[in-house]
């Protein structure tokens, strides 16, 4: 009896189109976040992409140096794990304590899809952008943390008002934000200022 044989690039291109298919699934994880015209919530795919896009277009607010190409590719892969793991809303310590490990978890699976060699590049950068230890992962984490809060601004506080969160949870953020651009750090303070002199989120 014969056997078909798979070449080499077919099993590797099933691999390629397997990732596709799982990683769809991103469009159906729901943030907390409106949308700037306060129509609905934002699903994760597109915090990606919209995190991926500003880390371009601001990238001259990155330090000297930075690789905005390798910020922008951790930003498209750092939410890929809430397919399996869920959004978590930061500023619930408990959960987010207990975030990690589902993620790590998450990651594990999802990259593997991959063949090797891109489950090792893809990995690296979710595990880059999580450590914080460069300066593009600390400019990637700076427009993760800078995008929401911009969102809430523009939307009366989105969900700052619903979930009672105050303006010291906030400024704890943009610490995050300031680490990775003190130029974008320091604009979002002026957007927590003003949200809390409008009345858009608690002292």
């Amino acid at each position: 009896m014969s056997r078909v044989t798979i070449a080499p690039e077919e099993d590797r291109l099933s691999a390629q189109l397997a990732f596709a298919v799982e990683i769809d699934k991103l469009k159906r994880i729901i943030r907390r976040n409106l949308l700037m015209d306060g129509s609905r919530r934002e699903n994760d795919a597109e915090h990606s992409w919209y995190a991926a896009t500003l880390a371009m277009v601001l990238g001259e607010h990155a330090p000297p140096g930075t690789d905005i190409q390798h910020v922008t590719a951790m930003l498209l892969v750092h939410d890929l794990v809430e397919i399996d793991a869920g959004d978590t809303f930061i500023y619930d310590a408990v959960a987010v304590a207990a975030q990690a490990a589902a993620e790590r978890a998450a990651a594990d699976r999802i990259f593997a899809l991959l063949p090797a060699d891109q489950a090792v590049r893809l990995r690296e950068l979710w595990d880059e952008f999580e450590a914080r230890e460069t300066q593009e992962a600390r400019f990637a984490k700076a427009i993760d943390r800078f995008a929401p809060i911009l969102a809430n601004h523009h939307t009366e506080g989105g969900t700052w008002p619903l979930f009672k969160v105050t303006a010291a949870q906030v400024k704890e953020k943009v610490q995050i934000i300031e680490d990775g651009s003190p130029s974008l750090g320091a604009y979002a303070r002026e957007l927590v200022e003003l949200s809390v002199a409008r009345g858009h989120l608690s002292e």
